[in-house]
C-alpha cells in the first residue's frame, strides 16, 4: 500500500507542473506570423529623436533572436508591432558638494507597446513599459560631451531586450 500511495503522489505531482516552460515555447506571437511590420514609433515626448532610436533599437533585437521578416509597411505583413513613447524627462540625479552643479541625471522612458494580427486581433499589449538610466554630467565646459543621446541609446537597447523577450517568452 505505501508504494502505491507514493506513485500516486509522483504522479499527481508531474501532472500538476509548477507553470514554468521552456523559452521560447510560449509565445505570443502564432506561429503563422513569418513577417512583422515594425513602423515608427510614436512619441508624445518633446526629446528630439528617441522614437527612432528606440524602433532601430527595437528592429535590431528582433533581427538579431528571431527569424521574422521585418518591414517598416503594415502592407504585406501578417503582425505589426507599434509602440508610442508615451513620456521622456531627465531629471538631476546627484550633486557636488563643492560646486552645487548637478553631476549625474536619470532619464526615464515610458512606452507603450501592442502587436496586432493582420485580421485585428490583439496578440500583444503592455501599456507601462518603464526604463531609467543615469548619466554622469562633464564638470569641464571646455571639454563638454552631451551625454543625454548616448543614455537614450542604452536605454533603448535596455528596453529592446526587455520587450523582445517578453513577446517571445510570455513571462
Amino acid at each position: 500500500m505505501p508504494r502505491v500511495a507514493h506513485l500516486a503522489i509522483v504522479a499527481i505531482a508531474c501532472l500538476t507542473g509548477c507553470g514554468y516552460h521552456v523559452a521560447g515555447t510560449a509565445t505570443h506571437v502564432p506561429g503563422s506570423v513569418r513577417t512583422l511590420a515594425v513602423p515608427v514609433f510614436v512619441t508624445r515626448a518633446q526629446q528630439y529623436r528617441t522614437e527612432n532610436v528606440f524602433t532601430e533599437a527595437v528592429i535590431r533585437e528582433l533581427n538579431t533572436r528571431t527569424r521574422y521578416k521585418i518591414i517598416n509597411s503594415t502592407e504585406g505583413s501578417d503582425a505589426t508591432l507599434q509602440g508610442t513613447i508615451l513620456s521622456e524627462s531627465v531629471a538631476p540625479l546627484t550633486y557636488d558638494s563643492s560646486s552645487g552643479a548637478t553631476s549625474s541625471y536619470l532619464i526615464t522612458v515610458q512606452a507603450r507597446i501592442t502587436l496586432t494580427a493582420r485580421d485585428g486581433k490583439l496578440l500583444y499589449t503592455n501599456d507601462r513599459f518603464l526604463f531609467r538610466d543615469q548619466f554622469q554630467s562633464t564638470q569641464d565646459l571646455s571639454a563638454f560631451i552631451q551625454e543625454d543621446g548616448p543614455a537614450v541609446k542604452r536605454l533603448a537597447r535596455d528596453f529592446a531586450q526587455a520587450m523582445v523577450s517578453d513577446l517571445l517568452n510570455s513571462f
